[in-house]
């Protein structure tokens, strides 16, 4: 199968327009030029169709934009705008592409696809956010636009997907909560108990995500926040926080029984009791 013949059934299948066999002619006899100096949106709007088979976006996007002020309000309005928003997502113009989309599911709220520009919206968002150590709006953003998705179509063909990608930006919120918490532990003391710190970010994290992939670290970390300050503590402070660490310790234990971190916890839990009074 030729290459046309491929992006031509790729597009189909997913876009699902129907381009004109005139809009290839447009091409090879009126010519590229004659057509985009016309005021013939139809005509432009065709070769715009086929510049997308073509895998031409950049230069298709430019004419639908054009064609999409003249149409709208019109079905063939409603492509245009769709087919922006896809011209866009090739280009991986994420953000531009689920701007689009956005615009067709609000301005065709009951459009032909309405389901599929939900839900692109929030795919185009999700590829768009950004490294965990970085400012984390974008990615609350896709997180809800997808779950809008999520309640407006909860039988969709894409719900799995949807719901996949959900969790991974969950884990990229917590991967930045844990990145804080870990640098508390380090700062341990300087200029405050920063020990303290990270066991509120880590216990805050794992109240948000409780089904996050880093639970057992946060937990682990929680643990070693928790021994550090009681260990670096006044001495009239240490016995309440041993105890609290003696406590953590049996809370771990009781949830990850085969934690790779045990022989750590095992040690931990030997010095807390032993300096609360509670040896086992």
């Amino acid at each position: 199968m030729s290459n046309f013949a491929v992006k031509y059934v790729v597009m189909r299948r997913t876009a699902r327009f129907l381009i004109p066999i005139t809009a290839l002619l447009y091409c090879s006899c009126a010519g590229v030029n004659t057509i985009l100096k016309s005021s013939d949106y139809d005509a432009k709007y065709e070769l715009a169709k086929a510049m997308y088979v073509e895998g031409h976006y950049s230069d298709a996007s430019g004419i639908i934009e054009d064609c999409v002020l003249m149409f709208r309000g019109t079905a063939k309005g409603e492509e245009c705008v769709y087919l922006l928003a896809d011209c866009y997502a090739q280009m991986n113009d994420w953000i531009m592409a689920s701007q689009y989309y956005q615009t067709y599911y609000k301005t065709y709220p009951k459009g032909r696809y309405e389901e599929d520009a939900h839900f692109r919206a929030g795919k185009c968002l999700f590829y768009d956010t950004p490294d965990p150590r970085l400012d984390p709006s974008s990615t609350y953003t896709a997180i809800n636009e997808l779950q809008n998705f999520l309640e407006l179509y909860p039988g969709s063909q894409y719900v799995d997907e949807a719901n996949d990608m959900i969790y991974k930006m969950y884990d990229r919120l917590v991967e930045k909560e844990m990145r804080s918490v870990k640098l508390y532990y380090n700062l341990g003391n300087y200029m405050g108990n920063n020990y303290r710190a990270g066991i509120i970010t880590a216990q805050n994290a794992l109240k948000d995500f409780p089904y996050t992939k880093y639970r057992e670290e946060l937990s682990m970390m929680i643990l070693r926040c928790k021994f550090k300050e009681a260990e670096e503590s006044v001495q009239d402070k240490q016995l309440d926080r041993y105890r609290d660490v003696v406590d953590e310790y049996y809370a771990f234990r009781n949830e990850f029984p085969d934690s790779r971190y045990m022989k750590e916890v095992e040690k931990i839990f030997a010095t807390a009791s032993r300096q609360s009074g509670n040896q086992q």
